[in-house]
């Protein structure tokens, strides 16, 4: 009985990949949670006699453990739209192009790439759009395109799981209880050395394939230049927000700070394009407010003159983090409703047969984590379900939930992508033009994060007991 809701959860991912795509995270894998949940309670209730009470009151301290998440996602919606139209991502990517050669263009565009999603917080964002530019500009060196999707979703993802702004990232920190930035630094040990790999075998690729050619960058940077006032003075926003990231400020209070320095900065430097995106070109205070309370929390189409440029300059704000805190509420409900029936503790002492060590309770959780991208093809499920099994394992064995954090990232987030049928694996491929099983053997950074995960646990580098234990 302990398989069936994860049964029916994998059928209900499945047709709906299978029925909506890439827009599976719009509603109907929200709907498969919801219903997988309503399966587990009905089991729990007519084979464990269990009262209605007790599981609508775990399933509710499940959502409430995740509050502060919720919080933190809408302030990275809000952090998304005012670090672009006050200029400060436009002016990193318009620098960052600068540095394209024909020769490194293959580590050029990894890095690319990853300081882009590093700024946005969005893989799929930065694939979409940068990544196509690349994708053009790769072709036109001559690269095969195995090699350019690889560069560019190895720079898009690690970006993106070292961005405090990613909601992957926040996810995996969120339903470990580890603080956001703790999670972040502690990724460190294995992303860095994992894209350093990367970026070598990218580098020496460049110089060794036979390849001519220039690509043209000229119509970003003069979209850009049109659209935006680009200067290096803006970095100093980032800067500022590193060095409080440095200090070990909370979370919260670090994204509301470069919410409000990037809305300042806006309104000095941008404001032409404030009043724009108000409606009202006359301009005026209201007009001012009108436009950056837009910008906070909803959609903003700001025209460049170059419809892929269009796309990546385009925010959400608050508004487009609906959909994940939809999944995270329904995914809540659904772990809340395995560990109120004993399900998912059943489960959990099947699979815990086999983990004898720290390296073994890692390599378990990684494995987990990419079954669960394989088995309901979605990463968010994956980070959610993993860290949710194996939370209280690592606490009776002392371990840090930094390195549950941490083994849900190298195991979920970044092997999604790999995966055709996942909702990641699905979109960049659809996007990018290339099938999944091309870019995959060049994508070198995704599947190695999980291998160095295994590996650093099992020599016990930066791994640390509990002395509560």
């Amino acid at each position: 009985m302990v398989y069936i809701p994860f049964l029916v959860l994998i059928l209900l991912i499945t047709c709906c990949v299978a029925a909506f795509g890439s827009a599976t995270l719009d509603g109907a894998s929200q709907v498969s949670l919801l219903a997988a949940s309503a399966v587990s309670v009905l089991i729990g209730h007519f084979t464990k006699r269990l009262e209605w009470e007790n599981l609508e009151k775990e399933i509710t301290d499940k959502i409430a453990s995740c509050t502060p998440a919720i919080i933190i996602l809408l302030l990275i919606g809000a952090i998304g739209g005012t670090w672009m139209v006050s200029g400060i991502v436009p002016t990193m990517i318009y620098y960052g192009m600068q540095i394209i050669r024909p020769e490194v263009f293959l580590v050029s565009s990894s890095v690319l790439c990853a300081l882009v999603s590093l700024m946005i917080g969005s893989s799929w964002t930065t694939v979409a759009t940068i990544g196509v530019a690349l994708m053009g500009i790769g072709k036109a060196h001559g690269f095969d395109d195995g090699w350019i999707a690889g560069s560019i979703i190895t720079g898009a993802y690690f970006g993106d799981k070292l961005s405090p702004l990613s909601d992957t990232t926040v996810l995996a920190s969120s339903v470990s209880g580890t603080p956001l930035f703790t999670h972040i630094r502690y990724m460190l040990y294995t992303t860095v050395p994992t894209f350093c790999i990367s970026l070598t075998i990218f580098f020496i690729a460049g110089f060794t394939m036979d390849v001519q050619g220039h690509g043209n960058v000229v119509e970003f940077m003069d979209g850009l230049q049109r659209t935006f006032v680009i200067s290096p003075w803006l970095l100093v926003v980032p800067v500022l927000t590193g060095v409080m990231i440095a200090r070990r400020w909370p979370s919260m209070v670090v994204l509301f700070l470069a919410i409000l320095l990037a809305v300042i900065v806006a309104l000095i430097v941008q404001i032409p394009l404030v009043h724009t995106i108000s409606g009202d070109v006359d301009g005026g205070l209201l007009a001012s407010y009108k436009g950056m309370m837009q910008v906070c929390y909803g959609s903003t189409n700001i025209e460049t003159g170059v419809p892929m440029l269009n796309e990546l300059v385009h925010t959400s704000g608050m508004a487009g983090m609906m959909p994940t805190i939809w999944l995270i509420i329904c995914a809540q409900t659904f772990g809340g409703a395995l560990t109120a029936t004993g399900q998912l503790q059943e489960l959990m002492r099947k699979v815990l047969h086999f983990v004898k060590s720290t390296a073994s309770l890692v390599a378990s959780t990684v494995g987990i984590a990419i079954f669960c991208n394989i088995a309901t093809a979605d990463q968010y499920l994956s980070i959610m379900l993993s860290s949710s099994m194996f939370k209280d394992t690592y606490k009776k064995m002392g371990c840090e939930s930094r390195l549950l954090s941490r083994s849900c990232e190298d195991g979920a987030t970044v092997t999604s992508v790999l995966v055709p049928w996942n909702t990641c694996g699905l979109t960049q491929s659809t996007v990018l033009g290339v099938a999944t099983l091309t870019y995959l053997p060049y994508c070198f950074f995704n599947f190695l994060s999980p291998v160095t995960s295994i590996v650093v646990a099992a020599i016990g580098w930066k791994i640390k007991r509990n002395e509560s234990r």
